[in-house]
């Protein structure tokens, strides 16, 4: 169906040129799922663009890039437009924005529908509800009506599926789909895209830089370095034993929930001016010699490996954790975990509800129920669950951007905004009770102001606190080396900074106050792996120290495991789970915790929870939390008590839950599975 032929892509401004992408040459059947793998920087977007004919201004393109019998490459605009719509479809990584915000998305689909498939009025309506159906959107008919803001993430991304396969496209790409999208979202799509395949027939070229979770659904994996294909194969032998030195890096800096190592590649990946001359990989390689760095090995057949193939002078055959430590990121050890109730609290949270009030006066939003919480120092705690569950709602809270309609919530003994029944700090008292708690955002650029030199970003909360210019350069020159920053770098803006660098920067702005509890919230969710795995290294660090406390909020269960000490599982802002995070992790409790541990991958194609895992019935929905228990809903083991009780935690061991079915959990699990 496609066949990539030797495909070079120099990309020429003034005062610049980059050698995007350098004889890249891989194929694509139909009915064949394809991943295309890599750092951030690599040239897997630049794939699609060239498979789309969409390449950037400036750029010269060799090679082939044939589809059928045309060559993408060579066509007029006319072959572009019709390539684009029946040959070729796009799914972009960020789905809100590629959809018009002006428009209903039922019309934009319709507009497609007609111009692709040349369909008329009330048939392509139709045909645009059996669309919306068949990925999963529950009420079709209603949500043709809606617009890009009123979706959910995974919604959203359902709808730019629709929008791909309405015009009956022969390959899919799809690039970063699950980029930001929780578990079990990120499970179901990829899903979708397999169902692809295998229904229609549709060849599918997913981009991704998240290794565990496309192994489930690809056939064959390419591997992209700087511009350059090092290694291709049958899924099942790449990811399992991989021979390049760069993919076997790829591999070891992916956190899995079982708890396997994460080991971080040093170094950056390359930005190269022309084709390279000698393995591009050789200046992070530790079995590079002066082969690797006077010549660039060709691509070869693996003997005995079919269609796997490398390009490397020195292949590896050793298991992938041969000689790993046993433990990357360390947690506290049990026994203080049990104790921490003796240590002073740095962060207390007393039956805390949030409300955001509707803006017209009636009803509103329940954003957390209930949440009771206490962090010692030196605790790490770990927050997961799925988009929509109050993670972020409880980030606010603790930084005293969000009041609780009822509770109590201090900070190093000090309440960040007006509670009933206790004192609030006021003018320089509260800003100096602030830089108490601090916060590490989700997206590192767009946390930082973009017509600021980020020396002054991170200097603010001490010019906020009082501290004189000597003070303030003391402690930003200690923090950047703890960053192991470069201090050259303060006088650069957002803008010029790498997406590690930039987030590096958002941790030291963070500690620069010296504070007493750090909250990170989705701190890796916009990195990729080899980028991530340098990313925990320094909150592993930064969470170790004794008289600090963290909040780490994540949807990824593998980077809570690896340095939390403890974790609570929330689901439509209630505490479902709470315990050690090993405990938790190895024997969970609620039906929740067990379905999202079942859709958490791991590399090999297998997920978390072998043998244990739940499926839910159905997507989340906010009015589910109405009554009962908040997964009555979606669970496969609900009864009449759950619909019509509100389920309290409960003991179980080390960890507690609030489910009164956990002893029964076991069978119930056991029936499910065979039954047909």
């Amino acid at each position: 169906m496609l066949s990539i032929e030797n495909l070079s892509v120099t990309i020429r401004r003034p005062g610049r040129q980059v050698a995007a992408l350098s004889g890249v040459s891989f194929a694509v059947r139909p009915g064949e799922v394809v991943g295309l793998v890599g750092e951030s920087g690599g040239g897997k977007s630049m794939v699609a663009r060239a498979v789309v004919g969409l390449l950037p201004g400036g750029s010269h393109a060799t090679g082939r890039v044939r589809f059928g019998d045309a060559d993408v490459l060579r066509m007029d605009d006319a072959a572009l437009a019709a390539h684009r719509g029946r040959g070729v479809a796009i799914c972009f990584q960020n789905p809100r924005g590629a959809l018009s915000p002006t428009r209903t998305i039922g019309k934009q689909l319709v507009d497609r529908l007609a111009t692709h498939q040349e369909m008329s009025g009330e048939r392509a309506r139709e045909a645009a509800r059996e669309l919306f159906e068949a990925v999963g959107i529950r009420s079709p008919q209603r949500r043709l009506d809606a617009y890009a803001h009123e979706l959910s993430g995974g919604m959203a991304q359902r709808v730019m599926i629709s929008l791909a396969t309405g015009c009956a496209p022969e390959l899919l790409i799809a690039d970063e789909p699950t980029t930001g999208l929780d578990v079990t979202l990120t499970r179901e799509i990829l899903r979708q895209f397999r169902h692809a395949a295998d229904t229609d027939g549709r060849g599918v070229l997913l981009i991704s830089h998240d290794l565990a979770s496309i192994a489930e659904v690809c056939d064959r994996v390419v591997v992209l370095y700087a511009g350059t294909v090092v290694e291709s194969g049958a899924a099942a032998q790449v990811l399992r034993e991989p021979a390049h030195p760069y993919t076997r890096a790829l591999l070891r800096s992916v956190p899995d929930v079982g708890g396997r190592p994460v080991v971080a590649t040093p170094g950056a990946m390359p930005l190269l001016t022309e084709a390279p001359h000698n393995c591009p990989f050789v200046a992070r390689c530790a079995h590079a010699d002066g082969t690797c760095s006077s010549r660039r090995p060709a691509t070869v057949p693996v003997p005995g490996g079919g269609e796997w193939s490398l390009a490397c002078f020195h292949p590896q055959t050793r298991p992938l954790d041969a000689g790993l430590p046993q433990t990357s990121h360390t947690p506290a050890a049990s026994g203080a975990v049990a104790a921490s109730d003796a240590k002073p609290a740095v962060l207390e949270i007393e039956d805390a509800h949030v409300v955001y009030r509707s803006r017209f006066g009636s009803g509103g939003h329940h954003a957390l129920r209930g949440v009771t919480l206490r962090l010692g120092q030196g605790e790490t705690l770990g927050v997961v669950g799925e988009s929509g569950c109050g993670k972020s709602t409880l980030a606010k809270l603790v930084m005293g951007l969000v009041a609780p309609t009822s509770g109590t919530v201090t900070v190093a003994g000090q309440a960040l905004v007006k509670q009933p029944g206790r004192p609030r700090p006021r003018g320089r008292a509260l800003r100096r009770a602030r830089t108490r708690a601090q916060l590490v955002f989700q997206d590192p650029i767009g946390s930082l102001s973009p017509r600021r030199p980020v020396g002054d970003s991170i200097a603010e909360p001490l010019r906020a606190a009082g501290l004189s210019p000597a003070q303030r350069a003391e402690r930003v020159a200690a923090v950047l080396d703890r960053m192991e920053l470069d201090r050259s770098i303060l006088q650069r803006y957002p803008h010029e900074l790498s997406g590690g660098q930039a987030q590096r920067i958002g941790i030291a702005r963070a500690l620069v106050g010296e504070p007493d509890l750090i909250v990170f919230d989705e701190p890796t969710s916009a990195l990729d792996v080899t980028v991530q795995a340098q990313i925990l290294d320094v909150i592993a660090d930064v969470a170790a120290d004794a008289d600090r406390a963290s909040v780490f909020i994540s949807h990824d269960l593998a980077t809570v495991r690896g340095f939390a000490d403890r974790v609570v599982v929330l689901y439509l802002g209630r505490v479902v789970e709470e315990g050690p995070v090993d405990v938790v992790f190895d024997t969970p409790r609620h039906p929740y915790t067990r379905a999202l541990l079942g859709s958490a991958p791991r590399l090999g194609g297998t997920t978390g929870s072998d043998g244990e895992a739940v499926e839910l019935v159905k997507d989340l929905e906010e009015a589910d939390a109405a009554t009962g228990c908040p997964l009555a809903a979606r669970c496969p083991f609900v009864t009449d008590r759950c619909r019509a009780e509100q389920q309290e935690l409960q003991s179980y061991g080390e960890s507690r839950a609030a489910c009164w079915r956990v002893p029964e959990l076991p069978a119930l699990i056991g029936r499910q599975a065979v039954t047909p």
